[in-house]
């Protein structure tokens, strides 16, 4: 006869088949006995167990009677994962413990300051799990703005790095570059460590995904390569390659600043302070010694001035001394995207352009790639200063840098071309004249809108940069979409919007 569970408070496992992303939740029924006796309500925090493993879940109540019986619960997909369970199982449930961090986190609310330890309470919790999603966007909220003096920013830096995994490359430079992003199509990191490698430097070079934008680096690279490496695949293409082009969550550099750039997405924000923690919590987890970093200013990119771009640099270079980090910033022209992808395979197409010398390369991204390059064979004693930019052309131009990226992108895995989107919508002037203004956020807006990042062909072909004389009826972007669905979502934000591009009429 089989033995009765004499425990209290457990249910029998249901997989649902529920994807909640980042977020642990828990379904039990209204009238189950659990949910009554214990007084759980919706959205409650409740701690489920499986023996010696247990999470922390937001409880959704259901009603729906067909698929849950009253001694049955259901988990998300990643809760199952994570109690490594499997369906009939039993599992344990009981209230939280009010937590500490949501102490931390009120406090920042209200506008006080916030210290080193009250920093690693909320940033051990968000790796742990064990704030929901709308805890996550109080603490993102509370954070926006000015509201992060500089000693808090560090200490939440601090906070980021000491929570992950850390890269050790001994005692020699390791090099790296980012860009802070806000402008479509800048697709320069690709560029700058397949330079910055075949020069003899180290550059273990690890990516975000889209936040806002239309593609990340790690969006356009996984066109082509694979970017999902761990940690020893990335030490041995770094060993062999002298650089890699990974994407940072997949070998779990700064896992808290995954989790909040998911919460930052859905929430369609950036915050100062949380980005210079970002930014360099996973260049100092990922093992960099020196850093150059891009800050594009423009009216319609994430910087708009000069002044605030100045004030930016100075903040990242203060928080990037107090964690060890030698950073030197480039500010560069963000008026328009760069190159004429912006979208995954379109971008990743931009790439493969220069890298292969071909005639038709977007110049612009060339441009900027060989300058930030430049400066990093400046800091890493390949060229003297101010001579970094004609040994980064003289590489892109001999062909080393294509044979180097098509290295790393093998011994990542393989190396593929980009694919091309099976619809296409030409957007043309309705007018003769010259290209004056482009909206970034709107056209990078538009091409979300078609399915990027998440669909890899999607996105925008921009054929008029800035001064570009055109004709009516001349096409001034291509709108590339997998589905007509998708096409069609695109094209109708667009008849909502004027002078995305602007032509002063001639």
């Amino acid at each position: 006869m089989e033995a009765k569970d004499t425990r209290h408070n457990v249910l029998k496992l249901v997989r649902l088949g529920i994807d909640a992303r980042n977020e642990y939740m828990v379904f039990m029924r209204k009238d189950c006995p659990v949910c009554v006796s214990e007084g759980f309500e919706a959205l409650n925090r409740i701690k489920v167990s499986n023996g010696n493993k247990t999470i922390v879940a937001s409880l959704i109540v259901w009603d729906n009677k067909a698929h849950l019986n009253h001694d049955q619960l259901g988990l998300s997909d990643a809760a199952i994962e994570a109690l490594e369970t499997k369906e009939g199982d039993l599992l344990s449930l009981s209230h939280l413990d009010a937590l500490d961090s949501m102490s931390d986190v009120r406090k920042k609310i209200y506008g006080h300051r916030l210290n080193q330890t009250e920093f690693d309470r909320i940033i051990g919790d968000i790796v742990n799990r064990n704030l929901s999603n709308i805890q996550l966007s109080a603490f993102l909220a509370s954070s926006t703005g000015d509201s992060l003096n500089q000693e808090e920013v560090i200490s939440l830096t601090k906070s980021m790095i000491n929570v992950g995994f850390k890269l050790d490359w001994g005692s020699g430079k390791v090099y790296d570059k980012h860009c802070i992003g806000g402008l479509p199509g800048n697709r320069t990191t690709p560029l700058v460590v397949s330079i910055v490698a075949a020069a003899g430097l180290t550059i273990p070079k690890t990516s975000s995904r889209a936040i806002t934008s239309p593609a990340g680096t790690a969006d356009t690279m996984e066109v082509v390569t694979n970017v999902n490496l761990t940690t020893g695949q990335m030490k041995n293409v770094v060993e062999q390659e002298g650089g890699c082009l990974a994407w940072g969550g997949s070998v779990q550099l700064s896992p808290a600043d995954d989790i909040l750039i998911r919460v930052e997405k859905a929430l369609d924000i950036d915050s100062e302070g949380q980005m210079i923690a970002s930014v360099l919590s996973k260049k100092a987890a990922a093992g960099s010694t020196d850093v150059v970093i891009d800050i594009p200013v423009g009216p319609t990119a994430k910087v708009r001035s000069k002044e605030t771009a100045e004030q930016l640099s100075e903040k990242m270079v203060a928080v990037g001394k107090a964690i060890g980090l030698n950073i030197e910033i480039i500010l560069t022209n963000g008026a328009q995207p760069v190159g004429r992808g912006i979208g995954p395979a379109l971008e990743a197409q931009d790439v493969l352009s220069v890298l292969r010398n071909e005639e038709n390369a977007p110049n612009d991204l060339r441009e900027r790639a060989v300058i930030l390059a430049g400066r990093l064979l400046e800091m890493g004693g390949k060229a003297l200063e101010g001579k970094g930019s004609q040994l980064a052309m003289k590489i892109l131009e001999s062909g080393d840098g294509y044979k180097k990226f098509i290295s790393i992108c093998e011994a990542q895995g393989f190396f593929r071309e980009p694919e091309v989107a099976p619809r296409k919508h030409k957007i043309r002037s309705a007018v003769r004249g010259i290209v004056s203004e482009i909206d970034n956020r709107r056209l990078a807006k538009v091409a979300k809108m078609a399915g990027a990042p998440s669909v890899m062909t999607a996105g925008i072909l921009l054929l008029t940069p800035l001064g570009t004389q055109v004709e009516e009826n001349d096409t001034l972007f291509e709108i590339h979409a997998e589905s007509q669905g998708e096409l069609e979502y695109a094209l109708s934000y667009l008849k909502t919007q004027k002078e995305i591009i602007k032509i002063n009429e001639s």
